[in-house]
C-alpha cells in the first residue's frame, strides 16, 4: 500500500444537511409516536420507528466530520483498513465511523545527545548534531514504523556514530576528510539520514554537527599536540622565509659588488642571518672592530 488521498466532501454541507434531516426526521418520529399513542395504529408506530432509524443513520453519517489544520494530515482508517489521507486544511467529512490519526507535516528539528565514540584514528570524541526534518508521506509515518519521531531520533544517533567512526577528528593528510570539515561532513550526514529515514516517510532537510570535542580524558594531551603542530607549522614558515631572505641578501651583495666574500665567509653570514631571523627572541648585536677576517 502507498499514500493516497481519502475521499472527502465539504464538512459544512454535510453538517448542515445532517442537522436539517435530523430535525425533520426527529419531528416526524415524534409526531408518529404521539399519533400511535392516541390510537393511530400499527402504521403510526412503524412510521415512528423508521423515522427514528433514519435519525440514527444521519447522526452516524455526521461521525465522519473532521477538522484538518494547516500543515497537518489526517490518516483515515475504517475498521483497520486504510482509506486514505486528508492533507487539505479545512472542515471536511470522510467515511462515517472511521478513525483518524493526526500527523504533523510541519518542519521539525531536534539535537541529538552528546555521544562519546571513537573516531577513525581510535581517539575518543564527543559529538552531537542537529537534524531538521518533516513528514512527506503520512501513510508511512503512521504505519511503517511504531513512532516516527522516536525512529528519526534513533536513526540520527546511529548515523552520527557511524560518521564519527569513519573520519578522524583532525586530518593531517590534506586528501583526508576530518570531522572538522563542516560542509562536507554535513553533506555526508544528511545523505545517510535520508537513506535511513525514507522508510518512515521522512524528508531530512539538513543535518549538521553542533558539538565536537575530544573526550575529557585525552583533551589536554590533544591540546598539547595541536599546539605543537601549530608551533612546527609556524617554525617551518619562518625558516622558509629566512632562507629566502638570506639568499636575496647574498644575491644583492654579489650584484652590487658591495663586498667580496669567499665561501667560508658566506657560510658564516648565512649562519648569523639564520640565527637572527629564526630566533624566538631578540638577538644582541656584536660589532666587529677589526677587519672582515679577524
Amino acid at each position: 500500500m502507498e499514500l493516497r488521498p481519502a475521499t472527502h466532501v465539504n464538512g459544512f454541507l454535510v453538517a448542515g444537511a445532517g442537522l436539517v434531516l435530523a430535525l425533520a426526521l426527529g419531528g416526524a418520529a415524534t409526531a408518529a409516536f404521539i399519533g400511535a399513542a392516541h390510537g393511530g395504529g400499527p402504521l403510526a408506530i412503524a412510521g415512528g420507528i423508521v423515522a427514528s432509524v433514519l435519525v440514527l443513520a444521519v447522526l452516524i453519517g455526521c461521525t465522519g466530520l473532521i477538522v484538518v489544520a494547516p500543515n497537518e494530515a489526517k490518516v483515515v482508517t475504517f475498521f483497520g483498513r486504510y482509506v486514505g489521507s486528508v492533507s487539505e486544511p479545512g472542515f471536511v467529512s470522510v467515511v462515517p465511523l472511521a478513525e483518524n490519526k493526526t500527523i504533523s507535516l510541519r518542519v521539525r528539528n531536534f539535537e541529538t545527545q552528546k555521544l562519546k565514540v571513537n573516531d577513525a584514528d581510535g581517539n575518543p570524541v564527543e559529538i552531537a548534531a542537529v537534524v531538521v526534518y518533516k513528514v512527506v508521506d503520512s501513510f508511512k509515518a503512521a504505519f511503517a514504523v511504531d513512532d516516527y519521531e522516536e525512529y528519526v531520533e534513533t536513526q540520527s544517533e546511529a548515523a552520527v556514530r557511524h560518521l564519527a567512526t569513519t573520519h578522524p577528528y583532525d586530518a593531517h593528510d590534506p586528501d583526508r576528510t576530518s570531522l572538522r570539515d563542516g560542509a562536507e561532513v554535513a553533506g555526508e550526514l544528511t545523505t545517510e539520514l535520508r537513506d535511513r529515514t525514507e522508510t518512515a516517510g521522512i524528508e531530512i532537510i539538513e543535518a549538521r554537527i553542533t558539538h565536537l570535542a575530544y573526550a575529557p580524558e585525552i583533551a589536554q594531551a590533544m591540546l598539547v599536540r595541536q599546539q605543537a603542530a601549530q608551533v612546527v607549522a609556524a617554525r617551518t614558515r619562518i625558516v622558509e622565509g629566512a632562507v629566502g631572505m638570506v639568499g636575496l641578501a647574498l644575491d644583492r651583495l654579489a650584484e652590487q659588488g658591495t663586498v667580496q666574500l669567499d665561501e667560508e665567509r658566506k657560510a658564516t653570514m648565512v649562519s648569523n642571518l639564520l640565527v637572527v631571523l629564526c630566533g624566538d627572541r631578540a638577538t644582541q648585536p656584536v660589532v666587529n672592530a677589526g677587519s672582515l677576517y679577524s
